[in-house]
Order: C-alpha cells, then sequence, then structure tokens
C-alpha cells in the first residue's frame, strides 16, 4: 500500500482546501466543489456518516476522500461510500488501494471497525472512472435509479452497484 487512511481533523482543512480547489475541473461535474466545507463535514460525523481521508504515504498529499453515509444499524447494517479524488493523485491507483481500505475497516467488527454487513456505491452514468473504481473493488450492478440525487442543480440519475461482507475478498 502507498497509502494510509484515518477520520479528517480540523488541521486538515488547508490541505483540505487547496486539494478540492487544485481538483475542481475534476470533480466538479459530479459533485459539489466545496473547497471550505470541511469544518461542517466534521461537525456532521456521527453514527450516520464517517469520513476517512486517503493520504499519500510517498509526499504526505491528499489523495481523496470517501463519506460512508446514511450508515443504518440493526438488522439492515448498511452504508453508502462516495468518494472524491484529488489531483495529481487520481488516475495512479492510489484512490483504489483507499477505497479498500474503507472497504476493509467498514465491514470489520466493531468497535476498531463500523460492523457493517451492505455497501452501495452510487454513480451517475457518465462517470465512467467511478463506474470502473466501483467494479474493480467488485462491487456488483444492482440497478438504475433515476433522478436520484439533487447535485450542482439538477437531479442526476444514478447506477446503483452493491458488496456485502461475505463477497469481500479481505473478509
Amino acid at each position: 500500500m502507498r497509502v494510509h487512511i484515518r477520520p479528517p481533523a480540523p488541521g486538515d482543512a488547508a490541505v483540505y482546501a487547496d486539494a478540492v480547489t487544485r481538483s475542481a475541473g475534476h470533480i466538479g461535474p459530479w459533485n459539489p466543489v466545496e473547497p471550505h466545507g470541511l469544518p461542517d463535514l466534521l461537525r456532521r460525523q456521527g453514527s450516520s456518516l464517517r469520513t476517512f481521508l486517503i493520504w499519500n504515504d510517498e509526499d504526505g498529499g491528499l489523495v481523496g476522500k470517501v463519506n460512508v453515509a446514511n450508515i443504518v444499524r440493526a438488522r439492515f447494517r448498511n452504508a453508502a461510500l462516495g468518494y472524491d479524488s484529488y489531483l495529481p493523485y487520481a488516475g495512479t491507483g492510489r484512490m483504489t488501494e483507499g477505497l479498500r481500505l474503507v472497504v476493509d475497516r467498514c465491514f470489520a467488527d466493531l468497535p476498531g471497525g463500523l460492523g457493517l454487513h451492505r455497501l452501495e456505491i452510487n454513480v451517475q452514468p457518465d462517470n465512467v472512472r467511478s463506474v470502473a473504481m466501483a467494479r474493480r473493488l467488485g462491487f456488483r450492478h444492482e440497478g438504475f435509479s433515476p433522478r436520484m440525487l439533487y447535485i450542482n442543480d439538477t437531479w442526476r440519475d444514478h447506477e446503483r452497484f452493491a458488496l456485502t461482507a461475505e463477497e469481500w475478498p479481505g473478509a
């Protein structure tokens, strides 16, 4: 592995803002570009949202962000993954490595892991790199959700992918 993951901290705000600003053209077609959104994201952390930042071990740069959102416990034990990769690391395989670490953490038992059983990734159909990421990680295609999320002032269609703990190679 060339990366490690950890939850965001207040001291990450400047590095986060730089990475999001530098990557605005890369992430803007798919997700809101909010370079100063880390403080709000930190405030929202809790039982239904956990965020992980992916850091490059070689130079300490910020590779990407992964939100584990809509966490539901009890019999469902499900969550949705959302992610952004940042330049200059996009396309280097580091985001894939980081997402593998996040999925490991999601499926690991409590208290060190999140103790989840099922994960979803919802991707806009034209976002071919994110669709490829879901497939590369072993997520299976489950369907199409028209007008699923309101992003950048319009309702966006999404392809839905899922994976259970039993299907994960690290299980």
